[in-house]
């Protein structure tokens, strides 16, 4: 025990804590088409509405897809030349979604990607492993070491074949989460998903992704939403009261359908989720990120294990309940997820990292995997 304490001890934080989330990653087309006009934008309009909304997301990763989403896919990429390297000053990551492997726009994708890596943060990487298997992670991997290490590839799980794999694809240092691909994965099982309920529809293979990164240590992240509602939530709505009242009072059908489906992601464990409208951000923010009173909470409990010497064995009562080290481990999860979805105060943080400290390594592990220890 004084072994594993003394580690603890010298090694960083971010070795511990493994980093943060992708949380909510927003899609933002390069340059989009307007159905009002029935053309596309131009540069220039595409440049002004990129610097107008892009700039200033609250959502956690800023999503720019080359692949399906993306019919001008070569003056995409002369607009991300032209506009990562003024993304100067940000709170969120920058992923870019690329084409399928080693084919002629993949190859065109490393090109940019090549020219502007030290502005991306994320490959998200289209039908991975379903012509190539794994080798198509370990050879981008291979690649990046090239030209940019720190860059994480997240590949989209989006056919059988894919989830079959899908440990061998999770070995790779630069996999740290995986993206589930609802429409196309189901396309290729042939079930016919509903907006309201695909996640029951896909509920097994979802399960057996989450249980297979979760020996890996890795995260998954969840489905894109179809259903766009009109009203957005206020950003100031961040209890789950307040957000319960402002959907039981403005949310429409959509909101709700959203911020459920958010909900049991969240509680399944999911690091993360996609979402294609900017009113979806803070919706499905305030179901994966735990609020402040829900931190004090949990911070409450750890005091009183620590109080009664009970973090590592014994049980204490805590508002009418029975809690013993399992409920000491989910609420240190609950902290830990607040970390890594940028939602953590410092002094939290520091109580955080002091109860991580009083526990042996193997005990960590079992709370928080997504950690480099």
């Amino acid at each position: 025990m004084m072994q594993e304490h003394s580690f603890l001890e010298k090694v960083d934080e971010q070795m511990v804590l493994g980093g943060y989330w992708p949380g909510i990653q927003l899609y933002y087309p390069p340059v989009k088409y307007s159905p009002a006009d029935g053309i596309y934008e131009t540069m220039e309009q595409a440049s002004h509405r990129m610097r107008k909304y892009a700039h200033n997301t609250s959502a956690h990763t800023l999503l720019f897809d080359l692949e399906d989403g993306c019919r001008q896919k070569e003056m995409s990429r002369e607009l991300l030349r032209k506009e990562l390297p003024l993304f100067e000053e940000r709170q969120f990551q920058i992923a870019l979604r690329i084409n399928p492997f080693r084919t002629d726009e993949y190859e065109e994708d490393l090109k940019l990607i090549k020219e502007c890596a030290e502005y991306i943060d994320v490959i998200i990487l289209a039908k991975a492993g379903e012509v190539y298997g794994a080798a198509e992670i370990r050879d981008l991997s291979a690649w990046l070491v090239g030209v940019n290490p720190k860059i994480e590839i997240q590949p989209i799980i989006e056919h059988p074949r894919s989830l079959k794999i899908s440990p061998e694809l999770m070995q790779y240092s630069t996999v740290r989460h995986v993206v589930f691909g609802i429409h196309d994965f189901s396309k290729a099982m042939a079930i016919h998903l509903t907006p309201e309920g695909w996640i029951d529809e896909l509920k097994t293979f979802l399960r057996m992704l989450l249980l297979e990164a979760r020996i890996a240590g890795k995260g998954v992240i969840g489905g894109v939403e179809v259903l766009i509602n009109k009203t957005p939530m206020p950003e100031s709505y961040i209890e789950p009261n307040d957000v319960r009242r402002w959907l039981d009072l403005h949310g429409e059908h959509e909101s709700h359908v959203v911020h459920q489906h958010a909900l049991v992601e969240a509680q399944m464990g999911l690091t993360g989720k996609q979402v294609i409208h900017p009113f979806h951000v803070h919706l499905c923010k305030t179901a994966f990120t735990p609020s402040p009173l829900q931190i004090q909470r949990n911070v409450h409990i750890l005091e009183a294990a620590i109080e009664a010497d009970a973090l590592l064995g014994g049980a204490i009562k805590f508002e009418g309940e029975m809690l013993d080290p399992p409920m000491f481990g989910k609420a240190l999860q609950t902290l830990l997820r607040a970390y890594a979805l940028k939602s953590l105060g410092d002094k939290d943080k520091a109580f955080a990292m002091d109860v991580i400290k009083r526990l042996p390594v193997h005990v960590i592990r079992e709370n928080w995997p997504y950690g480099m220890i």
